[in-house]
Order: C-alpha cells, then structure tokens, then sequence
C-alpha cells in the first residue's frame, strides 16, 4: 500500500513555499507581474522540477505576451532560484527547476463561459416553448 504522502510531492510542497517567496522577494526584474506558483511537480529521481505558475499581468500587454515574457524571465532565473533552493532544502540533489504557465485557471474559465453560454440558450428556448404551448392551449379553447 503506497504511502499517502510522498517523498517527492512533500518536496514539491516545500519548493513551492520557497519559490513563492524568492519570487515575491528575492527577483527584482520590473517586467515581472504578480507571480503564483500554483503545482510544483518534482520527479521521482528529483533531477528535475516542473513548476506550474499563473500571473497577473502589466497593463498595455496582452495576457499571452505576458504570460511568454514571464516563463521566459523566471526560466533564465532557474539557476538563480535553483542555488537559493539548496541553501534551503536539505536534500542532496536539488532538482533542476523548468517553469510553466499553468493553463488549468483559463481552461476552467472558458468551461465555466460555455456552462453559463449553454443554460441561458436552454433558458431561452424553454421559455420559447413554454409561451409557445401557452399560445397553441389558449387557441384550442
């Protein structure tokens, strides 16, 4: 019976806490917006990271633009981030960080639009039919 938590997601948990703060901290680039680190997923040999952020962005940018420029400064600061995370872990390998922007929010907001899209046009055609079968019983009389 495997473990309920283990060795790797409780490390992944811990980087995410340290990367949270040395990104809000430590990084000092101007061009980076607000920085969550939603999911990181550390593999089992720890070589490496997968870190899965979202941001909020600068104005006059659009969100793709943003979300590229992002990935690609947190990507050229991994071995920045990657030396400050063996000072902290207390593991012998510390894992090699690669950053991606987590599509999961905007995934879940474009399902939530088509939810909303799909019973308002149910709506409007139960209550089309609902005035339509009103009209035909109020014809019979």
């Amino acid at each position: 019976m495997p473990k309920e938590f283990s060795r790797t997601s409780r490390l992944g948990e811990q980087i995410q806490r340290e990367l949270a703060r040395k990104i809000q901290f430590d990084l000092k680039d101007p061009r980076l917006g607000m920085v969550t680190i939603n999911h990181v997923k550390v593999a089992k040999d720890l070589g490496y990271a997968d870190i899965y952020f979202t941001v909020m962005g600068a104005r006059g940018e659009t969100d793709a633009e943003i979300r590229v420029q992002t990935e690609t400064i947190l990507n050229d600061a991994a071995g920045f981030l990657r030396f400050e995370l063996a000072r902290f872990l207390t593991t012998r390998i510390t894992p090699h960080l690669r950053f991606h922007y987590d599509e999961s929010f905007d995934r879940g907001h474009h399902l939530t639009n088509l939810i909303r899209k799909a019973r308002t046009e149910d709506e409007v055609r139960s209550g089309r039919s609902a005035a339509q079968a009103d009209g035909d019983s109020s014809s019979d009389e």
